[in-house]
């Protein structure tokens, strides 16, 4: 085995299938109908990765991802593929694994501010109109010329509020802000917290560096988010979250031009989800991003049932391809597998249509990319097996696993700082001497810590984290007093603008 390459699996004749690491930023795919193997591909994929050095993000959908933190063990089943595909026993060991989840239940909470997400993906995880996001965008643009923080949805609904309330005198510079459409906003807001989506806003924000993390032997730790209840109860909540992820990476991480290895890898499960009925708008960020990324040693890989559900400014980004059985029993299903046999490189000899529908269990047409980043000819393959544990850990493991995380308590205790809630609040009371000191309207019922010594809005307006995730924001508003020293400055899909930082 190449030390810089990633074993895949081997051919009828031994073979072996492997994908160079320095390629593992070109981005992939990993498609087949459900049953088919996809999920073991996708964790012989992340194993690997983990053992070259490469920290590894990946949705853990159907909860049996996480025997990957476990080592496995030689079963007859097991015995009699190896010796099909001709290779010794994996080193049965389990892998660095940091568990997440964007509720906090059975994972390390993760949280992001509602300026950090932008007007963009909002809108989209509260399926506005385009009016309704005109109206968001607005709002966004109000707070952030008035230097008011929108790190959570109390933030949030206070600024609709103000802007409801002052909307006459802001039409001449904002345009229109419909009543209608701000208390449509404000449904959609409750709707969200009535999921328990409330809680995956505030502070402390996810530090990026908290994913990118190596081992001491050098091993790179697999982050898997629990996404069991997440993809089937929000989709819309999943899909922004990834999104987003995406582009503060393409954001945070300098260029790092060609390298003998990635060093980050996502793995986007259920990719379906992440395109279904988005807008327009949203797929040509989300496109843009994919194609400039890798220029940040990041790769991106989408994991769904076919090809066919990735737009196709998308898929002709992904190099290395790996497809498990498709079905084909109506003329619409022989149709698409002859459409997802023809984004593969001919093989002379091997029908790839056909191939597509006898594949078994565990078996996948793969095409790798060579050293200079052409994709090789399409290769039946058998996916060699995990060395680690296949199927989910137990409840007890997974307690075990957090409560010796160091990361549970950095990110256990909400920080609730001076914001736009705070601020609007404030002025009320200001305005209303008659009625005394007024409390603050009660935010939703969570354990809080007040930041008493970052209270004061920062000249850079609403993309602003608590300390812990300082270390990542980049100076690039200088300039104080000016305009643009007073606007927030988002990414490529939370920006107002459309540009980068």
């Amino acid at each position: 085995m190449n030390a810089s390459a990633l074993v895949i699996g081997a051919t009828s004749d031994g073979r072996e299938i492997a994908q160079l690491a320095a390629m593992m930023n070109r981005h992939g795919l990993v498609t087949g109908a459900t049953g088919t193997g996809k999920t073991v591909t996708l964790q012989v994929l992340a194993e690997g990765l983990s053992q070259l050095g490469v920290p590894v993000f990946t949705a853990d959908i159907k909860g049996d991802l996480s025997g990957i933190a476990d080592a496995g063990r030689l079963t007859p089943k097991l015995a009699e593929r190896l010796d099909a595909l001709g290779l010794p026993a994996p080193a049965f060991a389990g892998n660095p694994v940091a568990l997440w989840d964007l509720f906090g239940r059975t994972g390390v909470p993760i949280r992001m501010t509602v300026s950090e997400m932008g007007p963009l993906l909002l809108a989209r995880l509260l399926d506005l109109n385009d009016t309704q996001t005109g109206v968001l965008y607005a709002t966004f643009k109000i707070a952030d010329d008035d230097g008011l923080l929108l790190l959570d949805l109390a933030d949030l609904r206070s600024m609709l509020v103000w802007v409801g309330e002052n909307a006459a005198a802001l039409k001449l510079k904002y345009g229109n802000l419909s009543s209608t459409s701000i208390a449509a906003i404000q449904r959609s807001l409750l709707v969200l917290e009535e999921q328990g989506a409330d809680v995956v806003f505030g502070e402390p924000a996810l530090a990026l560096t908290d994913l990118i993390c190596t081992t001491p032997d050098g091993r790179g730790v697999i982050n898997l988010l629990d996404a069991t209840k997440l993809a089937a109860e929000s989709p819309h909540l999943y899909a922004c979250f990834l999104f987003w992820l995406l582009s503060e990476l393409f954001e945070e991480l300098p260029e790092r031009g060609d390298a003998d290895k990635p060093l980050f890898v996502l793995f986007f499960d259920e990719a379906h989800l992440l395109f279904k009925g988005a807008p327009k708008s949203l797929v040509d960020k989300i496109e843009q991003v994919v194609r400039l990324i890798r220029s940040k040693g990041v790769g991106v890989f989408f994991v769904t049932q076919s090809p066919l559900d990735i737009p196709t400014t998308v898929l002709g980004q992904l190099g290395l391809k790996i497809q498990h059985a498709l079905r084909a029993f109506t003329p619409r299903d022989q149709k698409a597998v002859r459409v997802v046999a023809e984004t593969f490189r001919a093989k002379e000899g091997l029908d790839t249509a056909q191939a597509i529908t006898e594949l078994a269990t565990g078996e996948a047409l793969v095409s790798t990319l060579d050293a200079k980043g052409q994709p090789t000819p399409v290769e039946r393959t058998l996916i060699k097996p995990p060395g680690s544990q296949i199927g989910p850990i137990t409840a007890e493991r997974r307690q075990e696993l957090l409560e010796a995380s160091e990361l549970r308590e950095r990110y256990a205790t909400v920080v609730d700082r001076d914001s736009a809630h705070e601020r609007l609040t404030q002025r009320a009371a200001e305005r209303s001497e008659a009625a005394g000191p007024a409390a603050a309207p009660p935010r939703p019922a969570r354990e809080t810590a007040r930041d008493d010594g970052d209270s004061a809005p920062r000249p850079r307006g609403g993309y602003q984290r608590q300390s812990t995730g300082e270390a990542l924001i980049k100076s690039v508003v200088r300039s104080v007093g000016s305009q643009i020293g007073r606007q927030v400055v988002r990414g490529l899909l939370g920006s107002l603008f459309g540009k980068s930082r």
